[in-house]
């Protein structure tokens, strides 16, 4: 083994949904004079794409390098939503230490029990900032007992547990060691990252290099992002991918070697064992694949990924409105966007349907799967979507085995009854209930993934918006049995037209509508709610019938109830498995799976048969 030099560090900063992890980084970047003091520079920096800027959630995982009193510091900021933890656990392979940023009045949540289970098991020296101390309801002092529990059960060594901590806001921009320390800047943590996490250990002899991420760029071809762990990297050098199994891919040059600084990619002449680069040249290697000299036989042993969990059905758009909205429709299409997704996130798996116009996509959770349609549909992508259905497994003994997810729940205490009783109908057991001040309790629950779909709508309606829901998968189990699908029918439309708001306001008795008037409707498209638990064929075409007693003019009396907004990841939740979400650039339709009454009616019979 040869140690790198002294003056470098990789870190990742993990830590659960809204904890401060991308605002801290900015903070680090400004502070270590990255930016000129007048330059204009986008809040949450590093959360580069729209999507992520708009949920307020990191979605990739990035790297940044800053400079500090000469002593050079790769930081990864990583995804702390459990959906994309195919992100995290390639990540950490690439650091020797962690900050763990815990926020200091919700304490440490699912999230963070996920991704910092998967440090502990590599050895990482974890750092513990309990941010946002200037909070009113933070309470750093039982935070740290929380996370020093969360340690202890997740079977970190002794070293792991006498870590150091530091409290502090990201947000007013400093840390300290004491929770009344000086309010000044981020030295105490610089200082801390020096001191605690070891500078990258190497190991002697040629090039070797484990791909991590992967990107695309128009001009370079595909980027492969790693950290060396042996050798040294130089510009147009010969290089090889080896596969996890040692079988040898493809040989080519490393075109262009590039290093991270602030928020950019540098080109360099080479790069040296320890380092966190980016490098082109290769056609076809991809994440968990070892880039190396030639003369290496070896790969670079490469983690498992967990399991996908849930699958969705992506198809050709084949209603009536196709190709209103969008260009890409057709199945080649559509079939290069999931393969290309596929390359780069090894948590998504790709299977080709019986019919080949349709796509059986694998992942981690709803979120992961509804902001990669979110995606296909800023492109383009005209898409019809099935129900989210659960990726089951058989054990040895051919026992049938379910995803079980545990359920952190943060509820007023007049709310916790009703809410254990809808998730023992979903077949989940409680496994915990604690007070968390302020008259909330916590929750911890066990439940099967496919109890989960749909029901997030549902908490907020039982907990009237106050509840806070947190998932990360568990475990494979033996199956719980069956769970009751939706409550209620859906009304649908038996023609084709633009709905009349006059047909509307007649069938507001028979529930809730998902559409305005003037809404472009098809045969077999759903348009609302039935209140009663059977689906209902409607007309909203049916204007009002005009006589010389009934003017047109008193049209304008007619008054509707505003529609249910139907989002993206509502409708997908809501839907049911002889139901498609219709995605357009522009729209989110919901229709049956079968247009025609009569083809319903026979599939139904058939599955009744079954």
């Amino acid at each position: 083994m040869a140690q790198a030099s002294d003056a470098l560090r990789n870190i990742a900063i993990i830590a659960h949904v809204d904890h401060g992890k991308t605002t801290l980084i900015d903070v680090l970047l400004r502070e270590s004079g990255l930016f000129r003091e007048n330059e204009a520079v986008a809040e949450r920096a590093m959360d580069s794409n729209d999507l992520e800027r708009e949920r307020g959630i990191t979605i990739l995982a990035k790297v940044t390098s800053l400079t500090w009193n000469d002593n050079r510091i790769n930081i990864v900021d990583t995804p702390g939503h459990a959906d994309f933890g195919g992100e995290v656990e390639r990540i950490l392979h690439m650091v020797d230490g962690v900050i763990l940023l815990v926020d200091a009045a919700e304490g440490p949540m699912p999230q963070t029990k996920f991704v910092l289970s998967k440090a502990l098991k590599l050895g990482l020296k974890p750092i513990v900032a309990i941010n946002k101390i200037d909070k009113p309801e933070s309470r750093p002092d039982a935070v740290l007992d929380e996370v020093f529990d969360l340690f202890a059960a997740l079977d970190a060594t002794d070293e792991q547990l006498d870590f150091p901590v530091l409290y502090g806001s990201a947000k007013q921009g400093w840390m300290a060691r004491e929770a009344e320390g000086p309010q000044e800047n981020m030295t105490p943590l610089f200082e801390l990252v020096m001191d605690h996490v070891p500078a990258p250990v190497t190991e002697e002899g040629p090039f070797r290099l484990l791909a991590t991420t992967l990107s695309a760029n128009p001009y370079l071809g595909r980027i492969l992002t790693g950290r060396i762990a042996s050798g040294t990297l130089k510009a147009n050098m010969p290089i090889k991918a080896l596969r996890r199994d040692g079988e040898q891919i493809e040989v080519g040059r490393a075109s262009k070697v590039m290093t991270f600084k602030g928020l950019e990619m540098v080109p360099v002449d080479e790069a040296h064992a320890g380092d966190i680069v980016a490098l082109a040249g290769l056609a076809e290697a991809t994440v968990a694949d070892t880039i190396c000299d030639p003369q290496v036989k070896e790969p670079i042993e490469a983690q498992p990924i967990d399991p996908p969990t849930l699958s969705m059905t992506f198809m050709v758009n084949d209603s009536p409105l196709a190709g209103r909205d969008g260009d890409k429709l057709q199945s080649r299409v559509i079939r290069a966007r999931l393969m290309a997704e596929a390359e780069g996130n090894v948590a998504l798996h790709i299977e080709e349907g019986e019919n080949k116009e349709a796509f059986i996509v694998s992942g981690r959770g709803e979120l992961q799967l509804a902001v990669l349609i979110e995606t296909m549909r800023r492109e383009g992508f005209e898409l019809g979507v099935s129900r989210p259905q659960v990726v089951f497994q058989k054990d040895e003994s051919g026992t049938l085995l379910e995803p079980i997810e545990e359920v952190t729940v943060d509820v007023d205490e007049e709310f916790s009854g009703t809410v254990v009783q809808k998730i023992a109908e979903r077949r989940g057991d409680l496994i915990e209930m604690t007070p968390s001040g302020g008259g909330k309790q916590r929750l911890v629950l066990h439940v099967p993934t496919r109890g989960l779909i749909g029901y997030h709508g549902e908490f907020l309606t039982d907990t009237r918006g106050t509840g806070i829901m947190n998932r990360a998968f568990l475990e494979y189990a033996p199956h719980k049995g069956a769970i009751k699908d939706r409550h209620t029918g859906v009304l649908i439309s038996m023609s084709q037209g633009d709905a009349v708001a006059y047909a509307l306001w007649n069938l507001e008795d028979r529930g809730p509508m998902m559409i305005e008037p003037g809404t472009p409707v098809y045969e077999g498209m759903i348009i609302g709610e039935h209140t009663r638990g059977n689906d209902l064929e409607v007309n909203v075409l049916k204007g009002k019938q005009l006589t010389n007693m009934r003017a047109s003019g008193k049209d304008e009396a007619v008054r509707l109830t505003t529609p249910i907004a139907m989002t993206l990841e509502k409708a997908l939740a809501y839907i049911s498995d002889d139901e498609l979400v219709e995605v357009t650039p522009s729209a989110v339709r919901l229709r049956k799976r079968h247009l025609d009454p009569h083809e319903r009616k026979r599939a139904a019979k058939a599955k009744a048969a079954a």
